[in-house]
């Protein structure tokens, strides 16, 4: 008998140092701009994003000193620790479960390295049970709300009645590079911040949110489009500001590949939660997937209010939608390294 995952909880949660795009400019022109000449044509990107204000785990001043493997290392446990925790504690009330009734856990996040791994470190604090099946995951990038998600369901699926509980953070403001002299690190400083989402799914007892189909489309010869390149100094990131253009182009007819595999059509979509990589990525999707301008509103205003977080931006929009109340059917879509779309068909009954 097929078990649809159920959704019985999502929360989100942000770092305690927010950042007006105003201010980001200031300090990244004082740093970049005596030794970068062509960063003032490149200024008018921090106002294009659509971005008011963001997060990060640091403190601004922290930014404006060059930093090794080992701070940012540090930065990113410190930080992803607490953010798991407070994102965690949050899904589990929501669901009105304790850490301990939790089976499976699944940790999403490519911004930073863990060994062991998050849902490890924070374990006792969490009250996590001692047979907990553990499940991180790394590399999926701005995909990897999507992916999480579905990765989370099927591992639900498979064992109706377990709870799943997914964490997805992404800690972006600590790859700002110094040394990268790039229009890509330029795009980056302009659009990231760090955020945490978390969700509870569990098959077998129904649900008003249901899991209702994944799937994925990878572009063979893409690995240029978005990701990592990893040297002595951190993570560097590949960015190509081409991603609107291969989104009009590629996005829709991905989309249809995907639903035709979930023996759905375009017409049976009644809203799409997608993650919004920029506010020119928001308009490319508006006309990729055939959608009016300004149809992508929840996108819009997750950009605003918190900038580019990679994986859990999605799911912040999803919040936003599920507050303003899911329709029948709706399709999250992201977009990531590999280069990768990942599908997720929630169906909900009202």
């Amino acid at each position: 008998m097929h078990h649809a995952a159920a959704l019985l909880s999502l929360a989100t949660a942000i770092p305690p140092h927010q950042f007006h795009q105003a201010r980001v400019l200031e300090a990244a022109r004082e740093v970049l701009a005596p030794r970068y000449p062509q960063f003032d044509t490149l200024a008018s990107l921090f106002a294009n994003t659509g971005i008011r204000h963001r997060y990060g785990v640091m403190p601004m001043e922290w930014y404006l000193e060059r930093r090794g493997w080992p701070e940012r290392t540090k930065a990113y446990l410190d930080g992803a620790e607490a953010l798991f925790v407070d994102v965690a504690r949050n899904a589990l009330e929501q669901a009105d479960l304790a850490a301990s009734d939790i089976d499976t856990v699944v940790t999403v996040s490519s911004t930073g390295i863990a060994t062991p791994t998050l849902e490890a470190r924070v374990a006792k604090q969490m009250g996590f049970r001692g047979d907990i099946s553990r499940v991180p995951v790394f590399g999926l990038g701005c995909a990897g709300g999507v992916s999480g998600l579905s990765i989370a369901s099927r591992l639900a699926q498979a064992r109706p009645g377990s709870n799943v509980l997914l964490v997805t953070f992404e800690l972006c403001t600590l790859a700002v590079r110094h040394d990268e002299l790039t229009k890509a690190n330029i795009v980056a400083i302009s659009l990231f911040g760090d955020g945490a989402a978390a969700a509870v799914l569990r098959a077998g007892d129904g649900g008003a949110t249901q899991i209702e189909a994944t799937g994925e489309k990878l572009w063979p010869d893409t690995l240029d489009v978005m990701g990592w390149s990893v040297d002595p100094e951190g993570f560097g990131v590949i960015f190509q500001r081409t991603i609107p253009d291969f989104v009009t182009e590629h996005m829709g007819p991905a989309v249809a590949e995907i639903l035709a595999r979930m023996e759905l059509t375009r017409s049976e979509v009644d809203r799409f939660v997608c993650h919004p990589g920029g506010s020119k990525v928001i308009s490319a999707l508006e006309r990729a997937l055939s959608l009016d301008q300004g149809t992508l509103d929840h996108e819009r205003d997750v950009i605003a209010d918190y900038g580019n977080m990679s994986a859990p931006t999605v799911l912040f929009v999803l919040e936003r939608a599920r507050r303003a109340g899911l329709p029948a059917r709706s399709l999250l879509t992201a977009l990531g390294p590999g280069f990768t779309a990942s599908c997720v068909s929630l169906r909900h009954a009202a």
